[in-house]
C-alpha cells in the first residue's frame, strides 16, 4: 500500500505474506458465486422493486443504487460494492464506515431498514467482489483500513494475510459467547494449515448457516 504523506508507511504496509487460496476454495467461489447471481434474479427483482417504490414514496430516500466502500482484503485495499440502506446525506457523512450509522433507524431508508438489513441483502453486489477475486465466499468480513490499523496495534494481523469473506464464521455464530476475532482466527488457521477439501467443507457449513442466518432475518432487528 502506499506509504502516507508523513513519509510513514501505513500500517497495513508491513503485512504478512498472504495465505495461499486453496484451488478448491476459488473453484466453490466461482461456482457458487456465478450461480447465485443468475439464480437469485427473482430476488434482485423483488429488491430493486422495493428500493424503487422507496424513492417514489419518500424523497429523503432517493439517492444512488450502489455505493463502494475501501476495504482491505489480503492485505490490499479494494472497493467493496453494497447495495444503499442509508439515505444520502448520511452516506456522505459516514464517510465509507457506515456500519456505526446502520446502528440508528432512523439513519435508514424504509427499504434498508425492511428489506435490505434484515436479510443481508444489501451485501448481494459483493458476489460481483468475489468472482473478481478480490473476497472469497467465507472469511473474516472485510474492514476498513483504519480499523485494520488498529487490530494491528493490539498484535492482530490476520486481515493482511487472509481473503476477505462475503460471509464469515462471526456472521453465524449470532447470540454465542465467543468473541468475532476468535472465530476469525480459527478460520485462518484452518486455511494455512487445513487441506483444501477441509477448507472447502468448513466453507459449505458456514454458507449453509448463512442462508439459515438470512431467512431468519437475524440482520439488524428493526
Amino acid at each position: 500500500m502506499a506509504s502516507s504523506p508523513t513519509g510513514k508507511e501505513s500500517a497495513t504496509s508491513s503485512a504478512s505474506d498472504p495465505l495461499r487460496l486453496p484451488r478448491a476454495k476459488r473453484a466453490l467461489d466461482v461456482a457458487v458465486s456465478g450461480s447465485l447471481l443468475v439464480a437469485l434474479t427473482p430476488v434482485w427483482a423483488v429488491v430493486l422493486g422495493a428500493i424503487g417504490v422507496d424513492m417514489l414514496r419518500c424523497p429523503q430516500d432517493r439517492g444512488r443504487l450502489i455505493y463502494r466502500e475501501r476495504r482491505i482484503t489480503r492485505g490490499r485495499p479494494f472497493e467493496l460494492l453494497k447495495l444503499r440502506t442509508l439515505r444520502e446525506s448520511v452516506l456522505v457523512e459516514a464517510a465509507g464506515h457506515v456500519r456505526p450509522f446502520e446502528a440508528d433507524a432512523a439513519n435508514l431508508t424504509w427499504a434498508g431498514r425492511r428489506v435490505l438489513k434484515p436479510m443481508y441483502l444489501d451485501e448481494l453486489p459483493q458476489l460481483v467482489n468475489v468472482l473478481r477475486g478480490e473476497m472469497s465466499l467465507v472469511g473474516p468480513r472485510p474492514q476498513p483500513e483504519q480499523l485494520v490499523e488498529r487490530q494491528l496495534a493490539r498484535g492482530l494481523d490476520y486481515r493482511l494475510r487472509a481473503i476477505a469473506g462475503w460471509t464469515g464464521p462471526a456472521q453465524v455464530e449470532k447470540g454465542h459467547d465467543v468473541a468475532s476475532e476468535e472465530l476469525d482466527l480459527a478460520y485462518v488457521e484452518l486455511l494455512a494449515s487445513g487441506s483444501g477439501w477441509e477448507v472447502v467443507r468448513r466453507d459449505l457449513d458456514i454458507l449453509r448457516r448463512t442462508v439459515g442466518t438470512m431467512l431468519r432475518r437475524e440482520g439488524l432487528a428493526y
